[in-house]
């Protein structure tokens, strides 16, 4: 590519490169093969045209080196003219970056506050490139115009996490950013509404994994609150309810009838829920389980 014909051979990292410029020719045996090459048109066969593999949610116009460092392919020091040459051509990469993008995610601090949130919701990184791709598909398609960017970052969010299933809920995600929870929830129905996308909800068993950890309840509260869901999901009066609100009542069920009793204060912190939702939805599914062989006052 530089027009060198020099090649080193090096006998640590087993590469072959450049003596010039530094390029890899060949790597080492232990990598295993990349995909078959691609003549793209106009290349005359030089099996060029295979780029770096980026991210769902990455930026797709960047270049695949970073231009940084003082030394060369073979870990000689650079003098300070060649160290001016490459901080000179990472301005110009930069540059010419930001000028042809076009993303949406690229012109906002989206990315950044979507990697703030995940880190603090312990998001792992395949959802956090799902809540990009529709923030970016959203705003493309010209739904969040008029919104908050913390609402439209919040409605992203808890749409990425219910398409994985995982259990987060809307008000913890809009506590996250700051944002008021009716705020973000408009803005996702309102996304899921203009691009008619279809995203599940959240199993409650998947709440109830979680609550279950947090409480250290044992395995029978565990077994108990499975059967209630299973019996209380056949009720047409649950329909309405939250998914965590509803395995926040039936874990302080379980919990009161089997002896291992969790104040009402306790569930209804871990679940992010009221108490007096967490009393009103107990005392409901009281009524359509039946009363608690151990009566308490509620």
């Amino acid at each position: 590519m530089c027009g060198s014909g020099r090649r080193v051979q090096d006998p640590t990292s087993l590469e072959e490169h450049c003596a010039d410029c530094g390029l890899v020719f060949a790597g080492s045996e232990l990598v295993g093969p990349g995909p078959p090459l691609r003549d793209s048109p106009g290349t005359q066969g030089s099996g060029r045209g295979i780029g770096p593999f980026t991210t769902p949610g990455g930026s797709r116009r960047s270049l695949g080196t970073i231009l940084k460092g003082t030394r060369d392919g073979q870990g000689r020091p650079l003098g300070w003219q060649r160290r001016y040459e490459f901080q000179h051509l990472r301005r110009v990469m930069q540059r010419q970056t930001v000028r042809a993008v076009e993303d949406p995610l690229e012109r906002s601090q989206a990315r950044d506050t979507i990697a703030m949130a995940g880190d603090r919701l312990a998001l792992p990184p395949v959802v956090r490139s799902e809540a990009e791709r529709f923030f970016r598909d959203a705003t493309q398609h010209g739904l969040f115009r008029g919104r908050s960017q913390v609402a439209a970052v919040g409605a992203s969010l808890y749409a990425a996490c219910r398409r994985y299933a995982l259990p987060r809920t809307l008000g913890e995600v809009s506590k996250v950013l700051g944002a008021r929870r009716s705020e973000v929830g408009r803005a996702f129905k309102v996304a899921c509404r203009g691009m008619d996308a279809v995203v599940p909800s959240v199993d409650p068993r998947a709440y109830l994994a979680r609550y279950a950890q947090e409480l250290a309840l044992s395995p029978q509260i565990r077994s108990s609150v499975e059967s209630m869901l299973k019996e209380a999901e056949t009720s047409p009066e649950v329909s309405g309810l939250s998914a965590h609100g509803l395995v926040a009542a039936l874990i302080y069920i379980a919990a009161e009838r089997n002896g291992e009793r969790r104040s009402r204060a306790q569930v209804a912190r871990v679940s992010a829920v009221t108490e007096v939702t967490l009393r009103s939805t107990s005392r409901l599914l009281e009524r359509l389980l039946g009363p608690s062989s151990d009566p308490a006052e509620h």
